[in-house]
């Protein structure tokens, strides 16, 4: 037997997957590694608990492997826009700043005026926030410069454990698109980002594209792991990305909504020419000739743990669910915004905060439930509408995560989207798009959309029900003068958190 697989470094622990080249998971493995919290704000981990661990996953993938088969390829997906700072002789100089470190607001209004806000939007296509790499480069820079003088290349998380495998140091465009340094259209690194900012060009990896082979295993990691010399290494993307192809988000039309802790709706383009202006990301894909349209929402999952949690202790997620099927549309006319953390789409707003707006005494648990299901899913409608109002056609919306495991939340998501919203068959998130990028890569298919339709499948189709539609519609619009309405309150309470 022959097989791929797909690598996802993620935040918490890394996963393998062995994949056949029917496109069948036969065996998958998961390590987890430490977070460090040295102070408020702070997020940082060990770049070598990554290869540590990865090393240890594939290693016990290869002892449960049959005698005889083969692993073509592998590939990668990682946790977007952490900092890995490397030396002259490839170590690293620092722990990694990852992601949700939140240290960097002072230089996200540096970059804003020295590269002009509408400039960077024109170039990058994204917005200065804390969690991108070029913060966390002049964060560096500034509080760290005997660190930084010694940098000679700077990495993202999958990059640097593909480097400590395969030898090879260079950047996907998906990933490379979530530094802030990339001309995201022209598929370059921005000179002039670079310059304005003070960051040395010659620190930005070589470029290449997700399903590129950027070496084999090395000797000494055949040995460790199992696997062989021969086995081929390919790119890989951004855990996004990599989502979006294992999920057949692969052409005009698909959309894919994911609820897990945050909430992501992320939408197939055709093109890099689309001016969003910075309300939504805007990234290259995992295929090297697309990109991607992307907004969150901070606490998606997060904010029905969290009421679970502090309300509901007493039971299951799958009881408050049925609680929360005893309601109606509209809660009895009550509104939840999930802003517990904070807000990204469309409202880059670390200060904001939840409301429940309209509860009154008939009200009951189930209601409030409800409110917060149907609040998660109308934050993430206005990613939605943000890509119609820009021309975006959203026929079908492919579901995941948490928000894929209900049909009321199903069903919710079709009314308030106005589409159709779909399940997968076998939901493997960006491990089976790292997977599917090493069976492209490897040879078996000619594109990732050839591979795609054969390693993804879809179940369930929810349709939007007009009468509903129509009265999501009116609370929708209710929704979004929350925000407006409770912003000066929200900010104000900040000095009594």
């Amino acid at each position: 037997m022959r097989y791929v697989v797909g690598v996802d470094l993620g935040t918490s622990a890394v996963k393998v997957l062995l994949v056949s080249q029917e496109g069948d998971v036969v065996d998958e493995v998961s390590k987890d590694y430490p977070l460090y919290h040295d102070q408020p704000g702070y997020s940082e981990q060990d770049p070598e608990d990554w290869v540590k661990q990865t090393k240890a996953a594939l290693k016990e993938l290869t002892d449960r492997l049959d005698a005889g088969s083969t692993i073509d390829g592998l590939s990668f997906s990682g946790q977007m826009h952490g900092l890995v700072l490397l030396d002259a002789d490839r170590r690293p100089l620092r722990r990694a700043i990852l992601w949700n470190d939140t240290r960097t607001t002072a230089e996200c209004r540096e970059i804003e005026e020295l590269v002009g806000l509408n400039r960077l939007h024109e170039l990058t296509k994204n917005p200065a926030l804390e969690g991108f790499t070029l913060p966390k480069l002049l964060w560096v820079k500034k509080h760290e410069p005997e660190v930084f003088a010694q940098a000679d290349v700077f990495l993202l998380p999958k990059d640097y454990v593909r480097y400590r495998l395969a030898g090879d140091l260079s950047m996907d465009y998906s990933d490379a698109a979530g530094t802030l340094l990339l001309n995201v259209a022209d598929k370059e690194w921005s000179k002039e980002v670079c310059e304005k900012t003070g960051i040395p060009f010659d620190l930005c990896p070589n470029l290449v594209g997700s399903e590129e082979k950027t070496g084999t295993i090395l000797e000494d990691v055949a040995s460790e792991t199992g696997l062989t010399t021969a086995t081929q290494v390919f790119a890989g993307g951004a855990d996004n990305a990599c989502g979006a192809i294992g999920a057949g988000i692969l052409e005009d039309g698909l959309t894919l909504s994911s609820t897990g802790t945050s909430g992501v709706v992320l939408s197939y383009e055709a093109t890099g020419d689309k001016d969003f202006q910075g309300q939504v990301h805007y990234f290259n894909h995992g295929d090297s000739s697309a990109y991607y349209t992307m907004g969150v929402t901070l606490a998606a999952g997060y904010s029905l743990s969290w009421f679970k949690d502090t309300f509901a202790d007493d039971i299951s997620f799958e009881a408050l669910v049925d609680e929360a099927k005893q309601s109606k549309i509209g809660a009895k006319g009550m509104l939840f915004t999930p802003y517990i953390v904070g807000e990204r789409t469309p409202h880059p707003d670390s200060a904001i905060r939840a409301s429940f707006i309209g509860a009154h005494a008939s009200h009951n648990r189930g209601d409030f439930a409800r409110a917060v299901i149907e609040g998660i899913t109308f934050s993430l409608n206005e990613s939605v509408q943000i890509f119609r109002n820009k021309g975006k056609t959203i026929s079908k919306v492919v579901a995941s995560g948490g928000g894929a495991k209900s049909d009321l939340w199903l069903q919710i998501q079709a009314d308030v989207f106005n589409a159709d919203v779909v399940t997968l068959s076998n939901e493997q998130g960006p491990g089976m798009g790292a997977a599917i990028l090493a069976a492209v890569g490897s040879g078996w298919y000619p594109t990732l959309k050839d591979c795609a339709k054969d390693f993804v499948s879809y179940d369930k189709t929810y349709s939007p029900i007009e009468e509903n539609v129509k009265t999501y519609q009116a609370l929708f619009n209710l929704y979004q003068d929350v925000y407006h309405q409770t912003k000066s309150l929200n900010h104000q309470l900040a000095d009594y958190r």
